[in-house]
């Protein structure tokens, strides 16, 4: 499955933690990779920006 969505330019986010605190929905996910070109795989900095608490 791996080769079939990079073959399709559909990247994969895997092993991430602590999902769990995050709310149901209302947050933006982002994954900023490093400069890395020709590579199967590569870390990175994934974060998810939470709505603004009143």
């Amino acid at each position: 499955m791996h080769s079939v969505l990079l073959k399709n330019d559909i990247l994969i986010v895997e092993h991430l933690c602590n999902l769990a605190q995050l709310p149901a929905d209302g947050f933006l996910f982002t994954a900023a990779p490093p400069k890395f070109k020709g590579v199967g795989t590569f870390p990175v900095r994934a974060y998810a920006k939470l709505p603004v608490q009143d």
